[in-house]
This record gives structure tokens, C-alpha cells and sequence, in this order.
């Protein structure tokens, strides 16, 4: 996990840079998708950063955007929450957000998680949001908004599977958003 939070780096908190993230839940599949570049102000400082990882022993996926030192700790987290409710990503998940808004180290973190597993899809933040989309797709990062909205028009209007759409979100967003690139990472289940 290379990526950095160029919006902390440069001294302007709350923008989350640097990243796209998109998730799909469809048919019992799960794809989490990432860019790969890693922009420190208005430099790119790396094109090929790990934002995808498998957790809880491979059964569950996680994608982050923010600072690499926040993410992994809340991965971390993450981890020992799903050790306590093994199976049950929505419990850990709000585990996870009550400790990050409530522990006083924690609720300075700035990062968003995306966790999924085949039967379940939720966007995770330190405001305490834990938010399962109605539709199997959600996305977060500087480019996300750009993600998800094609994400969801594929999803709607195509019979194309869950790794497909994330695959061709991720390349609409770096044809948008400065702060991505095609340089795709990806992790399915099952």
C-alpha cells in the first residue's frame, strides 16, 4: 500500500485525492476495482499502489482511499472485528465506524473503506457511516463520482458482470478525474 492523501499532504484537510474505488455486487459476485496512481499535490508520485486488499481470512474485500497509514490501521481494525463476528461483515463494519467516530486516535483518521463480500456491499467512513447501496454499486475517491455513475449505468443497462462494470468504471474515471489512471487492481469473489 503506497497511497498517500494529497489533500493532508498539501495541507488541506478533508479532500480525499489520489484515488478511485469502485465496487459491484451483482449475482453473487463481488469485484472491488482501484486505480493505481498516487498523487502527492499536483504531482503523480506512483502509478501502481495496492488499494484492494482480501480480508478476514479471504472471505470479504476491502477497498480504501486516503492515507496509506490510516487505511492500514483501519484494515487492522477491520481485521479483529471480523475475527469477532466471523461471517458477518454489516456487524464488523459497524463495529469499525462506532470505534472510528468514538476512539479519540481514531476519529483523526481520514480514509473511506468499501467492504463487500457475495452477499453484501457497504461504504464505510469515520463520520460513523455505514451505508449499504440499494443498488450493488458504490464508489469513493476523487474519482468516484465519475465511477459510480457509470458503474450504475452499466449495471442498469447491460447484462455485464460484476468485474466487467468495475473494470470499465475505473477506465471512464481516468479518461475524467486528473487524480486516476487505468493502471487497474482488482479482487473478486467468489
Amino acid at each position: 500500500m503506497d497511497e498517500l492523501d494529497g489533500a493532508a499532504a498539501s495541507g488541506k484537510a478533508g479532500r480525499i485525492r489520489s484515488t478511485t474505488v469502485v465496487a459491484v455486487l451483482r449475482d453473487g459476485h463481488v469485484a472491488i476495482a482501484a486505480d493505481g496512481q498516487v498523487t502527492l499535490g499536483e504531482t503523480v508520485m506512483k502509478q501502481t499502489a495496492e488499494k484492494v486488499r482480501r480480508i478476514g481470512q479471504g472471505r470479504a474485500l476491502i477497498g480504501f482511499a486516503g492515507g496509506v497509514a490510516d487505511a492500514l490501521t483501519l484494515m487492522e481494525r477491520l481485521e479483529s472485528k471480523l475475527e469477532s463476528h466471523p461471517g458477518n461483515i454489516r456487524r464488523a463494519a459497524v463495529e469499525l465506524a462506532r470505534d472510528w467516530r468514538t476512539d479519540r486516535v481514531l476519529r483523526k483518521l481520514e480514509a473511506m473503506i468499501l467492504l463487500g463480500d457475495t452477499e453484501t456491499l457497504l461504504m464505510v467512513s469515520g463520520n460513523g457511516d455505514v451505508i449499504e447501496p440499494d443498488d450493488g454499486v458504490a464508489a469513493i475517491g476523487s474519482g468516484g463520482g465519475y465511477a459510480l455513475a457509470a458503474a450504475r449505468s452499466l449495471a442498469a443497462h447491460t447484462t455485464m458482470s460484476a468485474t466487467e462494470i468495475s473494470e470499465a468504471a475505473i477506465k471512464v474515471a481516468a479518461g475524467i478525474c486528473i487524480y486516476t489512471n487505468d493502471n487497474i487492481k482488482m479482487e473478486t469473489l467468489p
